[in-house]
């Protein structure tokens, strides 16, 4: 019966998502499953069983009629006429992950380099450990590490802008798939926000309980290691959204996402969500590096977070 189900799943994916369209897809099932039993109870085999109950219920076209989808069935091939979305494999899914996975890396490792790339310049001046020439030289190395990540990053990410750029489509075992590697990802992911946040809003300790030149490197450090866990956090996160949102919503198949991600009302939106976070995080590292107001500059974090309650609320698309 799984097979059947998988299989009518299959036929009503591109079909609108409206009570009438639900409401034929639940008598089919009826009549699929029934004359599935009577075939078993015939004693047909499981296999033979499945392939006449798909061979006599599996075309939408010459069912139209009686399950009253002339109309919707004909909007659909006139829109897949129109705009053919490309089915994206579950092998391709788990490729993409897995790609999206070591690019959160290089990224959050290229920002934090770029950001304790000041802690040579701060040793040589503060210490005989390392000449001034060469704190100076392991300070551009570092950047030009992360300038080489981020460019490495940017070459091999190329073979996947179909993903924003073309109409894709995925099954429901997919879909199912990405959805449990969401759920599982979720409490991992905010452990990873939460210490990376505590670790950028109380960088300053250090430094104003131990009056000591080198706590200013520990200060460094501690953001630099806070922003890697927000943005490889933000963007492993963002990444299995991204593969739940690629159904058509108008769909049955843009249900498959059941609710695992949040659609906006407009692309504005959209794109403010996704770079909040991270805009967030330069605006709180700008304001306490110009102010040096550390023991303050915290109460940043709890007033976007309920800004970003308040716009994600706000710009939610009503289904």
């Amino acid at each position: 019966m799984e097979t059947i189900r998988n299989y009518l799943e299959t036929m009503f994916a591109n079909m609108p998502n409206t009570p009438e369209v639900k409401r034929a897809k639940d008598e089919l099932l009826q009549m699929m499953e029934d004359k599935y039993n009577e075939l078993i109870a015939e004693g047909v085999n499981e296999n033979a069983a499945v392939g006449t109950v798909i061979s006599e219920f599996g075309n939408l076209d010459e069912l139209a009629e009686d399950l009253g989808l002339k109309k919707e069935i004909d909007e659909v091939n006139n829109r897949q006429e129109n705009v053919n979305r490309r089915f994206v494999s579950m092998d391709e899914v788990k490729t993409y992950l897995s790609h999206k996975t070591r690019s959160a890396i290089f990224v959050s490792v290229g920002v934090m380099l770029c950001i304790i790339s000041v802690i040579f310049p701060i040793i040589g001046d503060i210490s005989s450990v390392i000449s001034e020439g060469l704190s100076v030289g392991l300070m551009f190395l570092s950047i030009a590490i992360a300038v080489g990540l981020f460019v490495f990053n940017g070459i091999i990410s190329g073979e996947w802008t179909y993903l924003r750029r073309e109409p894709c489509q995925i099954d429901m075992a997919t879909a199912e798939y990405v959805k449990d590697r969401l759920r599982s990802y979720r409490p991992i992911s905010a452990i990873l926000l939460s210490v990376g946040v505590l670790l950028c809003a109380f960088c300053w300790v250090p430094v104003a309980a131990i009056q000591n030149e080198y706590m200013t490197v520990s200060l460094f450090l501690m953001v630099g290691f806070g922003v890697l866990l927000i943005i490889y956090s933000s963007m492993t996160s963002k990444s299995i959204e991204r593969i739940l949102s690629l159904n058509d919503s108008t769909t049955i198949s843009g249900t498959y996402s059941d609710g695992a991600n949040v659609e906006y009302n407009n692309k504005t939106a959209e794109v403010i969500m996704s770079v909040y976070w991270p805009t967030i995080t330069c605006i709180y590292l700008c304001v306490s590096f110009l102010t040096f107001a550390w023991y303050i500059t915290w109460i940043i974090w709890p007033i976007a977070a309920v800004l970003h309650k308040i716009f994600g609320t706000a710009w939610a698309k009503e289904v």
